[in-house]
């Protein structure tokens, strides 16, 4: 069910457990709380400002971060025996938990979770689950007498006559199908809802405990969210506005002798910058080259698009060899005015949206990041290929990025960021120049092959869900055919060759709604909801295909490679 008063439903709950004697079970007097965090950086902001309000009231807890269905139940399983309670951030909401779980009686789950449609067994029980999800959210979900049927309903009219029970038996046919229906109708469409991180922020002023920190990582949150184009752009500001207000009041200060700011504070400001990946902590020709809006725009896998990038550059008047140097290190004067310029020059080569609503933080005068580039570089930590360490250990490492003790992580991050962002256009430009994106009637289907430059980076989720999004924007823009702009897009790359699996991501079509009135299209509603979770589970059906649902969106499946012909071709079939 959903819980209306977090701090006394959910908080409270948690926070008045005793601590556990020595050599005392936890389990039977329900102590201790386990948290259950999803491989997202959104989750790991949520899971920060949590530990920070475990931490200030001395809640005992254990951290287990799960990056997929498998990993959550085995997770359970281990530890069912010593908690009550049991936290799940970024996963588990859009699922059946009881019937994939089964947990004692007494066992509770608080969810809170981004992943939309909720499951209706989850919304419906108001013992076990408790959702912890802002119920302004559009969530749409069906009244529970027009998907659930009481026993004692069925059969209750019937006087025991032949045709009133063919009439009975008719009318539970009818209402079999009605249900399916709703509840079709309801499932068929995945998209996000509020950040976790707003929501754990939230209950942290609700308590008046929110910090600095907190706020700081709400903010990382919510641009998580729109770097991974999870929500649309009019819940992006909205939510931003919300976030503004928090941050006037965290930092305001009056510009007098008592007010002083110290040299090594944290201020968080409002900012109205560029949308260009990393460009204060890479050079500013890089930036352009690597910001998958500009790539597209430009269309730089081209020699017309490379003379269109040394246009622009020209009508701004920066030199190249200010351009291609490190930020930091232009000449001050130009960096003045740089945003400026830059939209100026922006709006003449159709770039209308170069400049974007965000946050910045300062660490005393040394270190300022913008929002998203801590989304990169906590994104890039967690979806690392290196070998020598394992998924919980970047986790970790990714979670300590967050602290500002840990500046020396959060900048290795960021060149593992822009090593991944230098990989993906590369790749997108391989992709395009090569033809590799091809229409399969119902949708757009691009597979990267085995000994492709760089292809392991992409073998993670959430780097190939980024990739597929950034090359079907550049597909859009390169394109002259008018219904491939309306195509959605599947992507499959190599996941492990010794197993002989892929990794295949679902990508919704990137033209918005305004476009959908002047073509007929099949595929309904925004770009951010996504339509093929439901889609890849009836092809796979049909084919008997060897496939894995293990990712917490529906949209990325692992297939065997030998069965992905008959999986596109019962897609095809399925889709058309």
């Amino acid at each position: 069910m959903f819980v209306s008063d977090f701090r006394r439903e959910f908080y409270e709950v948690v926070q008045s457990q005793p601590r556990p004697c020595l050599g005392e079970g936890m389990r039977g007097n329900g102590r201790g709380v386990l948290l259950l965090v999803a491989s997202d950086v959104d989750a790991l902001c949520a899971c920060k400002i949590l530990q920070a309000l475990f931490q200030c009231d001395h809640v005992q807890y254990t951290l287990v971060p799960v990056s997929g269905w498998q990993e959550l139940e085995t997770a359970f399983l281990e530890h069912k025996e010593q908690f009550r309670y049991f936290i799940l951030i970024n996963c588990g909401a859009n699922v059946d938990l009881l019937d994939i779980l089964q947990p004692d009686e007494d066992t509770v789950f608080f969810v809170c979770d981004t992943h939309r449609p909720v499951n209706v067994v989850n919304v419906y029980n108001d013992t076990q689950i408790k959702l912890l999800i802002k119920q302004d959210d559009d969530l749409e979900v069906p009244a529970y007498e027009d998907i659930f049927r009481d026993e004692e309903d069925s059969g209750s009219d019937s006087d025991g006559s032949e045709p009133s029970e063919k009439r009975t038996r008719l009318e539970e046919v009818c209402l079999g199908l009605l249900q399916r229906d709703i509840l079709f109708d309801y499932e068929q469409y995945e998209y996000h809802g509020t950040s976790s991180a707003m929501v754990m922020f939230e209950l942290a002023w609700m308590l008046s405990k929110d910090l600095n920190d907190m706020l700081w990582w709400a903010i990382v949150g919510l641009t998580d969210q729109w770097v991974q184009d999870k929500i649309t752009q009019m819940k992006y500001v909205t939510d931003v506005g919300v976030l503004q207000r928090h941050v006037s009041r965290h930092n305001h200060r009056n510009e007098d002798e008592e007010n002083t700011l110290s040299v090594d504070c944290t201020r968080i400001s409002f900012e109205y910058d560029l949308r260009l990946a990393l460009y204060q902590h890479w050079s500013l020709h890089d930036s352009l080259c690597n910001t998958s809006y500009t790539a597209a725009r430009f269309k730089l896998w081209s020699v017309h698009g490379q003379k269109r990038l040394q246009e622009f550059l020209a009508d701004m008047g920066l030199p190249l060899k200010q351009v291609k140097q490190k930020f930091q290190a232009m000449d001050i004067s130009l960096k003045e005015n740089l945003r400026e310029m830059i939209e100026e020059s922006a709006n003449k080569f159709g770039m209308k949206d170069m400049r974007m609503q965000t946050f910045s933080i300062h660490f005393g005068f040394k270190h300022k990041f913008l929002a998203s580039d801590v989304v990169f570089a906590t994104m890039s930590l967690m979806e690392s290929p290196e070998k020598d360490g394992s998924g919980t250990d970047h986790f970790i490492q990714a979670l300590d990025s967050l602290s500002r003790s840990n500046l020396d992580k959060l900048y290795y991050g960021l060149e593992l960021a822009k090593k991944q962002l230098r990989a993906t256009q590369q790749t997108i430009a391989s992709c395009l120049c090569t033809n590799l994106v091809i229409s399969q009637g119902p949708f757009l289907y691009c597979s990267l092959m085995e000994g492709t430059p760089d292809v392991m980076l992409f073998s993670r989720p959430v780097s190939l869900s980024l990739l597929s999004k950034h090359l079907l924007k550049s597909f859009v823009c390169s394109t002259k055919n008018r219904r491939c702009k309306l195509l959605p897009l599947v992507m499959a790359a190599p996941l492990s060759m010794e197993h002989g699996t892929v990794t295949v991501v679902g990508i919704p079509p990137e033209t918005d709604s305004s476009d959908r009135k002047k073509i007929h299209c099949k595929w309904p509603g925004p770009r951010h909801i996504f339509f093929f979770g439901r889609a890849f589970e009836k092809a796979a059906e049909s084919t008997s295909s060897r496939m894995l649902h293990n990712h917490f969106d529906l949209s990325v499946i692992e297939l065997k490679a030998e069965d992905r012909s008959k999986f596109l071709d019962a897609l095809v079939s399925l889709l058309s």
